[in-house]
């Protein structure tokens, strides 16, 4: 296998769980509730799918676990921000501090614990395909993540209910003037893409790094959160930031297996500066006209004051 397969299979691995994470949000921004409780969801989604494999030694329930948990999450933050119309900044953060406060307290038993985890299999002939082929020797929850990215754009840009979801977003005034629930489509974009995060985050625990450890998500949510900006609410776009996040994260690696003497404090920088500059980019007026972001993105809407 040469040197760019592998890179471009370490990349697909290391960004899955960004990916879920990044795709579910483009969903929930769609609607126009912004969750900045990511990270949060991610750690509760590691800590119950780890710990859930470890009891039961089933993985399809060990990510089922994790997918309720953060759906759970999902719905806390759907009751603050779209039934009771609480500020969404703040409700996102108070998740992300509620959600790590509770995956490290309830979790501490499970550090040092063994757990089933995901193994990588080849899916015949296409894997063996010149680095094409690194996307097909991957785990079962990356082969998911697939699938995942492709219903996603299919509900959001080929579907009536897709439409019906970026009405919501841009302008929930009119939506509900065409007998639309605002209040519906919110909680349900919401509740599915938190539960969906919470999956990247068992992601962690189940397959990247098999083991429990407190804080393990090191910020991938947020970084998430800057990619569905990047990717300009395309999850197509939303899943090439992931890899390309993880591709920096791989290559870190790399460059140390080849001996090139490069700071392993920058190395480690390297993916967050990456991602800043980008953020940055894409947050330029030039860029805004172009892939403005959803107009109604982080304003409750009140029916009654229409």
């Amino acid at each position: 296998m040469d040197s760019i397969t592998i890179l471009l299979k370490c990349a697909i691995a290391s960004g899955t769980s960004i990916l879920f994470a990044a795709v579910a949000e483009v969903i929930t921004e769609r609607s126009g509730v912004l969750n900045l409780g990511l990270e949060g969801i991610m750690l509760v989604g590691a800590f119950s799918g780890f710990l859930v494999a470890h009891q039961t030694g089933s993985l399809a329930l060990a990510v089922v676990a994790a997918f309720l948990f953060g759906a759970v999450f999902g719905l806390i933050h759907a009751l603050l921000t779209v039934i009771m119309r609480a500020n969404q900044v703040v409700s996102g953060l108070s998740i992300t501090i509620l959600g790590g406060a509770v995956a490290s307290f309830f979790g501490k038993s499970l550090v040092g614990q063994t757990a089933v985890s995901f193994t990588n299999f080849k899916i015949p002939y296409f894997s063996e395909i010149p680095i094409i082929g690194a996307f097909f020797d991957q785990n079962g929850l990356v082969y998911l993540s697939y699938l995942f990215v492709i219903l996603a754009a299919v509900f959001l840009f080929k579907t009536k209910y897709g439409l019906y979801l970026k009405v919501i977003g841009e302008s929930p005034e009119t939506a509900d003037s065409m007998g639309l629930s605002v209040v519906k489509y919110r909680l349900f974009a919401t509740i599915i893409g938190s539960g969906f995060a919470a999956v990247g985050g068992a992601y962690l625990s189940l397959a990247d790094t098999p083991s429990w450890m407190d804080h393990m998500t090191g910020g991938r949510g947020w970084i998430a959160i800057a990619i569905v900006i990047f990717a300009a609410w395309n999850p197509v776009y939303a899943a090439f930031g992931a890899y390309l996040f993880g591709g920096l994260v791989a290559l870190q690696f790399r460059l140390q297996a080849f001996g090139y003497d490069v700071n392993i404090y920058f190395l480690k920088m390297l993916p967050y500066i990456i991602t800043l500059l980008t953020l940055t980019i894409f947050s330029s007026k030039k860029f805004r006209k172009i892939y403005g972001p959803i107009a109604s993105l982080g304003i409750p809407y009140d029916r009654e004051s229409k």
